[in-house]
């Protein structure tokens, strides 16, 4: 009987090994050369997305300043306009058309990911709280966010269905699953 291959080993060198069960055939690892192929694109573009997405957020929180002590409502806004555009865009890249393979990553984990900022949000929860002691409105903030942002997502798809096939897709899509 041999051995299976340890993290390391040149796998093209070494035997096959038997599997516990006979009837199944044991799957080699890929080689490490090989396991990268084909994910530097996506990589790529989740990073350049990701840029021009932050880009996009400074851009907003320069046009629309919140005082240090002020209620974020630039970063909620962010968040809201963020998670909207991401319902917007699944519709459109899942239903109605077929998009590249590097699209999504491009514009939903890279341009989207990169301009909401659920990290501020957690930040700016906690300096209300914590550092500010307004604990109201740090709560009122925690609880408005999530509910705020997937309600966008929520209405952004709805109305986007909408848009792309008429008023039946909503129908459609709430019935679907339905026997």
């Amino acid at each position: 009987m041999t051995e299976a291959p340890r993290p390391g080993d040149d796998v093209r060198r070494t035997h096959r090994a038997e599997p516990i069960d006979p009837d199944v055939e044991v799957v080699q690892p890929a080689p490490a050369e090989h396991r990268w192929r084909g994910q530097g694109a996506p990589v790529a573009m989740v990073a350049l997305g990701g840029g021009l997405g932050s880009a996009a957020r400074y851009g907003a929180g320069r046009l629309w300043p919140t005082e240090p002590a002020a209620f974020p409502w630039t970063t909620l806004l962010v968040n809201v306009v963020g998670c909207a555009a991401i319902g917007v865009l699944m519709v459109l890249i899942t239903e109605a058309r077929t998009a590249h393979r590097l699209v999504r990553p491009f514009l939903g984990a890279g341009v989207l990911g990169g301009f909401t900022t659920f990290s501020a949000y957690a930040v700016d929860v906690q300096r209300l709280v914590a550092e500010e002691d307004r604990a109201a409105a740090g709560v009122a903030y925690l609880v408005l966010t999530p509910v705020a942002a997937l309600a966008a997502v929520w209405a952004a798809q709805a109305v986007t269905r909408r848009a792309v096939w008429g008023p039946s897709a909503g129908a459609t899509a709430e019935g679907e699953g339905d026997a």
